[in-house]
C-alpha cells in the first residue's frame, strides 16, 4: 500500500473540514452550503496547484456532501469545484471576480455546455453562437439541462464563433444571469437542489472581457477539464456505493426472516457480496488517483473511470431495491437514488460513447501483464 502523498503547506490547510463548515447548516439548501463552505476556505483549500482540485480533499468533500445532502445539492457543488473553476482559474476581468466570489462561496456560476439544438455527446453540432467585434460581443442560442441554471449569477457559456465543424470554431463566454435577454426556464423537480434548467440567450449583449482566453481554445480546455469531472464522478460513486451498502448490510442484520435474519441466508449474503466486489474494483480504479498531485487523469483512464462510476452505482442501487423491496420506495429511498444516479451513465457522455473510446484503446488495454 502507498504512503499517503504529502501536500505542500498553504492557508488552505487551514480551512475548516467540510463536515465542520456544513454544521447547523440546511442540507438541502444548495446556497447555504455553498456559502458555507466557501466562508470556511474549504473550496479554495481544493486547489492546491492553484488550479486543478487536489484529489484527496475533493474525495473528503464529495463524501461528506453525499452523507449530509441529497443528491442535486451535491451536484450543484461538484460541477462548480471539478469544472467551472478550473476553466476560469488564470481568467481576468469579470472572470476572475466571479472566480473569486466562487471560492468565497458568495457567487454561483452555472456550465452552460449541453445544447438546445444539438446532441449532448457531440459538442460540435452545438448552435448557440456568439459573435465577437472590437466593442464586444453578441450571445444567442439556448442550452438544456444545465445545473445550478436557477440559481446562477453567471453561465460559463460554450458558443460557436465561427461556422466551421472544428474543435476551433469554439470559445468560452462568461454571461451575467440577469443580463437583457437572458432567460432561464426550470427543467422540473428532478435532482432537487441542484438549480436545473434550460437558459435561452436573445441577443445578449456582452462586453470584450466577457470572452475568456483566445477564441478557438475552448473545446480543447474543455476536453481536458472533462477529466477532471469523471474523476469527481467516480470519487462520488464510490461515496454513494459505500453508503448504501453500509445502510444495507445494517438494514439486512435487521430484517427477521425465518428463525434469523436476511443477513443469514446465503443467496442474499452472496447479492451483496457481488456489490461488494464490484464498489472494490472502483476503489481500485480511484486509488492511484488519490495519490497524484491533482486530479487530471489520461483520456482512457477517464473514460473508465465514467463506465465504471455508472454501472457500479446502477449496480449496488437496484440490488439495494430488490432487496429492501417496498422500504427501498420510500421518500429519498434508494428507489429515487437509483433513478437521479442514472446521470452518472450520461453526464460527462454517455456511457456507450464511452465504451466505444475504450475499444479504440483495445491494444493498450489488452496488452501484456506487467
Amino acid at each position: 500500500m502507498p504512503e499517503p502523498r504529502a501536500t505542500p503547506t498553504s492557508a488552505g490547510d487551514h480551512a475548516a473540514p467540510a463536515g465542520a463548515a456544513l454544521s447547523g447548516v440546511d442540507p438541502t439548501d444548495p446556497g447555504a452550503v455553498w456559502r458555507a463552505l466557501g466562508a470556511a476556505g474549504t473550496i479554495e483549500a481544493l486547489y492546491a496547484d492553484g488550479v486543478q482540485p487536489d484529489p484527496r480533499r475533493l474525495s473528503a468533500l464529495l463524501t461528506e456532501l453525499d452523507a449530509r445532502c441529497p443528491l442535486g445539492v451535491t451536484l450543484s457543488v461538484c460541477v462548480q469545484v471539478a469544472t467551472v473553476l478550473p476553466l476560469l482559474a488564470g481568467a481576468t476581468g469579470p472572470a476572475e471576480r466571479a472566480r473569486r466570489g466562487m471560492l468565497r462561496g458568495e457567487t454561483v456560476v452555472a456550465l452552460a455546455v449541453t445544447d438546445a439544438a444539438g446532441s449532448g455527446s457531440d459538442l460540435l453540432d452545438a448552435t448557440t453562437r456568439v459573435k465577437l467585434g472590437d466593442d464586444g460581443a453578441v450571445l444567442d442560442g439556448g442550452k438544456n439541462w444545465i445545473t445550478n441554471a436557477t440559481s446562477c449569477d453567471a453561465a460559463l457559456v460554450l458558443a460557436r464563433h465561427r461556422e466551421a465543424r472544428h474543435f476551433t470554431s469554439f470559445c468560452w463566454v462568461l454571461a451575467p444571469a440577469d443580463a437583457p435577454g437572458v432567460t432561464v426556464g426550470s427543467a422540473g423537480r428532478a435532482f432537487a437542489g441542484s438549480g436545473v434548467g434550460h437558459l435561452r440567450f436573445a441577443g445578449v449583449a456582452l462586453a470584450p472581457d466577457a470572452v475568456l482566453g483566445r477564441p478557438g481554445r475552448a473545446l480543447a480546455g474543455f476536453a481536458r477539464q472533462v477529466g477532471v469531472e469523471r474523476v469527481a464522478g467516480a470519487l462520488w460513486a464510490r461515496a454513494i456505493c459505500h453508503r448504501m451498502l453500509a445502510g444495507l448490510r445494517d438494514w439486512l442484520r435487521r430484517r427477521p426472516a425465518g428463525a434469523g435474519t436476511l443477513w443469514d441466508r446465503p443467496a442474499v449474503r452472496e447479492r451483496y457480496a457481488r456489490c461488494l466486489v464490484a464498489t472494490h474494483q472502483l476503489d481500485a480504479l480511484c486509488a492511484p488517483l488519490l495519490d497524484a498531485p491533482a486530479a487530471v487523469p489520461s483520456a482512457v483512464t477517464g473514460m473508465l473511470l465514467k463506465v465504471s462510476a455508472a454501472e457500479t452505482v446502477d449496480r449496488v442501487a437496484a440490488e439495494a431495491v430488490r432487496l429492501r423491496g417496498a422500504d427501498a420506495f420510500r421518500d429519498g429511498g434508494e428507489a429515487q437514488l437509483r433513478t437521479e444516479a442514472a446521470m452518472f451513465g450520461i453526464a460527462g457522455g454517455a456511457t456507450g460513447a464511452m465504451l466505444a473510446g475504450i475499444a479504440d484503446h483495445a491494444d493498450e488495454l489488452a496488452g501484456a501483464v506487467t
